[in-house]
C-alpha cells in the first residue's frame, strides 16, 4: 500500500500556487522518433512534483528539455512552448547558459568534479564573476548548509570531492546547483544510485528545499512519490497520461492506465 505523508495530503489539499514553469504543445524528436507528444504541463511554484511512469516512457528527456540540456544530444528537436518568467525558452535568442544557472540539473548518478569540495561548489559562481574570495566562502558555506552537508565535511573543504560517500556526493551536487541561485532545481532519480539511509537523507533534503526552490523530480519509487511531491504526474510513451495532487492521483486517479500502472499491472 502507498503511505502519503500527513503533511503532503495536506498541503496538497490547499489552493494551487503560482505556476513557475510551464510546457504547451511541446513536442521532443530525436530524429525521426518522437520522444515527448503534445505536452501541456505547469509546475507549481514551491512545490515538488513527481513525474513517475515506465523506463523509457519519456520522464527524463521531458525534464532534461526544461532546461535546454537537450540540445546537447544530437538530433534532438523541439517544437512547442516552455514559459519560464515571461519567456519561451524554446526562442531562438534565449541564453541557454543563464537559463541553466536559473535551472538547476541534478544527475541520477553523482557527478561531482574531480576537484576539491571547496572547488566544487565555488567553480560555478567564479565562471559567473564572483572573484572575491571572502563571498567564495560565503557562497560555499551558504550552499552546503541547505544541502545539509556543512557539518560534515567542514573540516575538509580542500580535500577531493571523490572521497565523499555516494550520499555525501549527491548533496554535494544539489549544494553546486544551489551556489547558482537557482529558482528552480531539476532532479533526475536523484536517490535511485543510493542505499537506503542516504536516500532518506536526501528525500529529507528535497523536503526542506522546496521552501525555497520550485523542485521537478523524475522517480520510479512511486513510495518515494507519495512521501515528498505535493503533485505528480503520471507519464506513458511520451504522453502524459494525468496529473494530479499526489493524494488524489495514487488513491483515486481518473485514468484505467494510472491505476494500472500504480497497482502494479504493468511497467
Amino acid at each position: 500500500m502507498i503511505r502519503i505523508q500527513e503533511d503532503v495530503l495536506s498541503e496538497s489539499r490547499s489552493i494551487p500556487r503560482e505556476i513557475a514553469l510551464e510546457t504547451k504543445n511541446l513536442q521532443v524528436y530525436y530524429g525521426d522518433f518522437h520522444a515527448i507528444k503534445n505536452l501541456s504541463l505547469g509546475f507549481p511554484k514551491y512545490e515538488v512534483t513527481a513525474l513517475i511512469g515506465p523506463s523509457g516512457c519519456g520522464k527524463s528527456t521531458y525534464l532534461r528539455t526544461l532546461n535546454r540540456m537537450n540540445d546537447l544530444v544530437q538530433g534532438a528537436r523541439y517544437e512547442g512552448e516552455i514559459w519560464f518568467e515571461n519567456m519561451n525558452l524554446n526562442d531562438p535568442g534565449i541564453d541557454v547558459v543563464d537559463i541553466r544557472k536559473r535551472i538547476g540539473m541534478v544527475w541520477q548518478r553523482p557527478n561531482p568534479f574531480q576537484k576539491s569540495i571547496f572547488e566544487n561548489i565555488a567553480l560555478g559562481p567564479r565562471y559567473h564573476g564572483v572573484r572575491s574570495k571572502a563571498m567564495l566562502e560565503e557562497i560555499v558555506e551558504e550552499s552546503l548548509r541547505k544541502a545539509a552537508l556543512w557539518d560534515e565535511v567542514k573540516d575538509r573543504l580542500h580535500t577531493s570531492a571523490l572521497s565523499l560517500s555516494g550520499g555525501q556526493q549527491q548533496r554535494l551536487c544539489i549544494a553546486r546547483s544551489i551556489a547558482l541561485k537557482p529558482e528552480i532545481l531539476l532532479l533526475d532519480e536523484p536517490a535511485s544510485a543510493l542505499d537506503p539511509i542516504s536516500t532518506i537523507k536526501i528525500e529529507e533534503l528535497i523536503s526542506i528545499l522546496k521552501k525555497d526552490y520550485t523542485i521537478i523530480m523524475v522517480t520510479h519509487n512511486m513510495q518515494q512519490a507519495a512521501r515528498i511531491s505535493s503533485h505528480t504526474a503520471f507519464f506513458l510513451m511520451g504522453e502524459l497520461v494525468e496529473f494530479d495532487q499526489t493524494s488524489k492521483l495514487f488513491m483515486n486517479p481518473e485514468q484505467q492506465k494510472t491505476m494500472d500502472y500504480i497497482t502494479g499491472r504493468f511497467g
